[in-house]
């Protein structure tokens, strides 16, 4: 009997030392860190201080970069769950060989580098770029239009690095739902809205949910896009942490930085989680 209890864990003992070796343990010496005292000219000192949380939660530079990250991420997360799952309930509706092919279109940019993919957006954007270009062209203003070094530049460069994640975990939820649903409520004169809103949308929330702490998760982290399209005028969290780490050298700032913004994301995450569970907690307990 002790040794069927124990089997689980002894089964699960190598994935649970990887996890505390390469996640725990870095967590937790990133949390140590940012303890310590820095000096300008003496370099990290080996005192205990709170100095780095009391300057995030007290100098108003800091709110303004927690502010942009997160209003960016969650615009991002809702344009995501509206055009992600708007696809993702066309791609379940499509028949093969049209499925297979659009599904590849849809995992396509997963397969070439953010990096690339935000640069082709910088290209884009530019006051040289081809929007600026069009919209010049067709009338609409007679000034080159810069979308570089903005908020909406980086929250549409976000959306199309994310938005896949999204399609896909809504597209797998969509295919466990019984088409019979949708015609009995037609059959029983439901309008095809009602029974977006009343069958289809309750039995796709847990691929909502998922999908939308992912692409949440993955936005208020990201680094690559808000430093090429953001640049230095419009710092997020990931990029303040990343000067003080690698330009002022100021280690404990930039791991206060980061454990400040894991703690506020992940109960976030639990509060969004808990609220949708509850209002659909029928659908999330079948």
């Amino acid at each position: 009997m002790p040794a069927r209890r124990a089997a689980p864990w002894l089964l699960s003992a190598p994935a649970l030392l990887l996890y505390a070796l390469f996640l725990v343990t870095p967590l937790v010496l990133v949390l140590l860190i940012s303890f310590y005292n820095f000096e300008f000219y003496g370099g990290i000192q080996d005192s205990f201080t709170a100095k780095n949380y009391i300057a995030i939660f007290t100098d108003g530079y800091y709110y303004e970069i927690y502010a942009r990250t997160f209003g960016v991420s969650l615009l991002v997360t809702l344009t995501c769950v509206i055009l992600g799952s708007a696809e993702a309930y066309v791609l379940s509706r499509m028949r093969n060989p049209w499925k297979g092919l659009f599904l590849m279109v849809v995992l396509g940019p997963l397969l070439v580098s953010v990096v690339v993919r935000t640069l082709g957006w910088a290209l884009l954007f530019g006051s040289t770029g081809l929007i600026s270009k069009s919209l010049m062209a067709l009338g609409l203003t007679t000034k080159p239009v810069s979308l570089m070094y903005t908020n909406l530049g980086v929250g549409i460069a976000l959306t199309h690095v994310l938005v896949p994640f999204l399609v896909i975990s809504v597209w797998a939820s969509l295919q466990r739902i019984n088409p019979a649903t949708e015609a009995a409520a037609l059959s029983l004169g439901a309008h095809p809205f009602t029974v977006m809103r009343r069958v289809i949308l309750p039995q796709a929330m847990p691929g909502v949910l998922s999908g939308s702490i992912m692409v949440f998760a993955l936005s208020v982290s990201a680094f690559a896009t808000p430093a090429i399209i953001g640049g230095r005028r419009l710092k997020t969290v990931a990029t303040a942490a990343y000067d003080e780490f690698l330009n002022t050298l100021d280690w404990p700032l930039g791991s206060a930085l980061a454990a400040v913004l894991l703690v506020v994301t992940v109960v976030a995450l639990i509060a969004a989680n808990r609220l949708i569970e509850r209002r659909y907690g029928a659908v999330f307990n079948t």
